[in-house]
């Protein structure tokens, strides 16, 4: 069995925001599960080539975006998936962060950081 607190995981400031990451690659379970706050007012373009990720959103509000120009309102209670390695945005709104509970498959190992540049995604 594992049990961990939020004080107690790996925290990453990925640029626009922090992941703390409850299960990594090393616990075995073939996903990762993070607890993920967007910073407020950030704009992120973001893709995941090794992973699938599903959110789910419980504090906060903001919007996913597809590149061609589709846009998601993510409130608390709405769960997005990622399941074509989807290049996105994704925006918290202007006055407070997003907080996002993720899942991704294959596990992440824990060392992954966004690397925001306005031309490109952030992949990994």
């Amino acid at each position: 069995m594992i049990v961990r607190s939020l004080d107690s995981v790996t925290t990453v400031d990925w640029g626009n925001g922090l992941s703390r990451r409850f299960l990594l690659e090393a616990d075995g379970l073939g996903y990762s599960v993070t607890d993920t706050t967007v910073r407020a007012g950030t704009k992120s373009l973001l893709e995941y080539r090794r992973h699938l990720e599903a959110c789910y959103c419980i504090e906060g509000s903001g919007e996913v975006v597809a590149l061609d120009g589709t846009t998601h309102r993510i409130t608390p209670g709405t769960l997005y998936a990622l399941d074509q390695h989807d290049a996105h945005y994704l925006i918290a709104d202007p006055d407070t962060d997003l907080r996002l509970v993720c899942v991704f498959s294959p596990a992440l190992r824990g060392n992954e950081r966004h690397s925001l540049d306005a031309a490109h995604c952030s992949a990994y």
